[in-house]
């Protein structure tokens, strides 16, 4: 390999850290969708409060609908999904997020 290319490729050590980060490592992670959403933005609102908590997260929505800028309907769907681990967890922050009042004085 010449002196310009070598410069391009991450070193074998760089290479292995980049999957330390993910969920599965060098496993293939397997995700699950725990809320669906009308439209990306609550998507990724949702995405931000279990991201807080240390969850991986992905939100997506069907590219014909993001085009569009639709929100409503199949292809205006946003979907949040997390690995299967935390699945169980996810879904208990969610629950627990729906009854909290914002209207409530203190």
């Amino acid at each position: 390999m010449s002196d310009s290319a070598s410069g391009i490729w991450p070193f074998r050590s760089q290479s292995e850290d980049i999957h330390k980060n993910s969920p599965g490592g060098r496993e293939p992670v397997k995700w699950e969708v725990v809320e669906r959403t009308m439209g990306l933005m609550n998507a990724t609102i949702i995405a931000g409060r279990l991201q807080t908590e240390g969850i991986p997260v992905r939100v997506w929505q069907e590219g014909a609908g993001r085009a569009l800028g639709l929100t409503v309907g199949v292809l205006g769907t946003g979907y949040v999904a997390v690995p299967e681990e935390f699945v169980d967890l996810a879904v208990s922050i969610l629950e627990e997020s729906e009854y909290i009042d914002f209207d409530e004085e203190e």
